[in-house]
């Protein structure tokens, strides 16, 4: 079962079932043996643990992952080793979270001009500052 490293935490841990090796720059599908039902109005995101990210290089390829609510499938995290050596996972390291949020369920609609906004406007990336 996933467990939460602290009360209180948003991210319950998500750990490898199996053995694992991402060489440098390598990518790799690590499964869980996790399946779960995220509630309706969720979702489950799949997010790096910081410490594998800091000391490794070791981060999810699709961060976050996202799980919807209809999902029954085991939990596969792709990972993804951008640090320069081999990391080698062992069967119950943790290897993400998972964080199970509310979400709005907007509709999708076409519209001829869209409203006017304070500030940013039409700016892109970069446009808020340095």
């Amino acid at each position: 079962m996933p467990v939460r490293a602290h009360p209180g935490d948003a991210g319950l841990d998500l750990v490898a079932v199996g053995a694992h090796e991402l060489p440098p720059g390598g990518r790799g599908a690590v499964p869980t043996g996790l399946a779960v039902a995220i509630p309706e109005g969720h979702a489950g995101l799949v997010v790096p643990r910081s410490g594998l990210a800091r000391r490794h290089g070791v981060t999810v390829a699709n961060a976050p992952g996202l799980i919807d609510a209809g999902y029954r499938g085991e939990l596969i995290v792709l990972l993804v080793n951008l640090g320069a050596e081999m990391h080698r996972i062992a069967p119950g390291d943790r290897v993400a979270q998972l964080v199970v949020v509310p979400v709005s369920l907007a509709a999708a609609r076409e519209v001829d001009e869209l409203p006017a906004s304070d500030g940013r406007g039409e700016g892109g990336f970069g446009s808020t500052g340095a």
